[in-house]
């Protein structure tokens, strides 16, 4: 609960009301947020048109819920990607990437794509280039399958349900009754897998960075063209890997590392 926030200057309060509507994980109601505030319904609708207005909130088209809005998508990718902010995680996916041999990085979930916010780029003439930034799709990419397994279960239906499972290989998932097979399997395993379903003669291998509630802040990845590393020889990077997200828990998202 926020608490009473009587005498906390305005531009904190908006803050706050950010705070609110991302970690809802859903589309949340004025009312709602206006009870966890403990202020006047004028003042919370006030400030949350402001938000609105200038893109860091957004509401839903029929019940005018609101949502995390594009302009605060970007204001987490910036601060994400911050090099000053990033620079021990960034120097963890280095030391990773040395012992691999290939192109490591970190991605977030925004709504139904993967977000690259830090990547470290094998030393290979061959290579697959996706630059900070590049936005993925969920279904067909280690990551992604890895944000779908660990979501409940009832948001990971309405999202599969109003995506386009799209084919982009021959390996691709599209049925969802076949992707929850696959998602459930990955739950269990705690490794998301790419074998050539985003791009042909690419394979990839995930590990979650988990949070101290054990939610998903991020994720780490490896991939490799197939000619120089198959699927089951990323595997025997796990323990890198997931030793390496332990070390970035331990750092970025407040959990106690783990030996």
């Amino acid at each position: 609960m926020a608490g009473d926030q009587e005498g906390v200057p305005t531009i904190l309060r908006g803050l706050i009301m950010l705070e609110q509507v991302a970690r809802a994980q859903r589309p949340i109601s004025a009312t709602e947020i206006t009870e966890q505030m403990n202020l006047p319904k004028p003042s919370v609708n006030r400030i949350l048109s402001q938000l609105e207005e200038e893109g860091f909130l957004q509401r839903e088209p029929v019940k005018k819920r609101y949502l995390p809005g594009p302009r605060s998508s970007e204001f987490v990718l910036s601060i994400m990607s911050n090099d000053a902010l990033g620079a021990p995680r960034h120097s963890i996916l280095q030391e990773l990437s040395d012992e691999i041999g290939e192109t490591c990085n970190c991605t977030m979930l925004d709504g139904s794509q993967t977000v690259y916010f830090d990547r470290v780029e094998a030393n290979w003439p061959f290579r697959i280039q996706l630059p900070i930034g590049s936005r993925l799709p969920l279904h067909c990419t280690a990551s992604g399958k890895l944000f779908l397994a660990y979501m409940e279960t009832r948001k990971r239906q309405r999202l599969i349900t109003a995506t386009s499972l799209k084919r982009y290989t021959e390996r691709s998932i599209t049925a969802p009754e076949l992707l929850n097979v696959e998602l459930e399997k990955i739950k269990l395993d705690g490794v998301g897998i790419d074998n050539e379903e985003f791009m042909d003669g690419m394979v990839a291998v995930s590990v979650p960075v988990f949070n101290r509630d054990n939610e998903i802040c991020f994720t780490l990845a490896v991939h490799a063209p197939k000619i120089r590393k198959s699927l089951d020889e990323l595997r025997q990077y796990l323990p890198s890997l997931r030793k390496a997200a332990a070390s970035m828990a331990s750092s970025y998202c407040g959990k106690d590392q783990v030996e």
